[in-house]
């Protein structure tokens, strides 16, 4: 069977400043809702709209039958 796989970058800034489990609950709750799994969670540094600098943000793995 195969699967498909959706990348959400998620940044500090997009989430309130701070990571925030509470935030975080409802990304992972509105992709679960759509049939996504998830499947890692990686912190990362996301590269930023405007200049070179990235910003500490997290890598979120979804997974879905297709």
């Amino acid at each position: 069977m195969p699967y498909e796989y959706r990348v959400v970058e998620v940044r500090e800034k997009m989430i309130g400043g701070k990571m925030s489990g509470e935030k975080l609950e409802a990304l992972l709750n509105e992709h679960g809702r759509e049939g996504w799994k998830l499947k890692a969670i990686t912190a990362a540094e996301v590269k930023g709209r405007v200049g070179p600098g990235g910003v500490d943000g997290l890598l979120v793995t979804f997974e879905r039958s297709s």
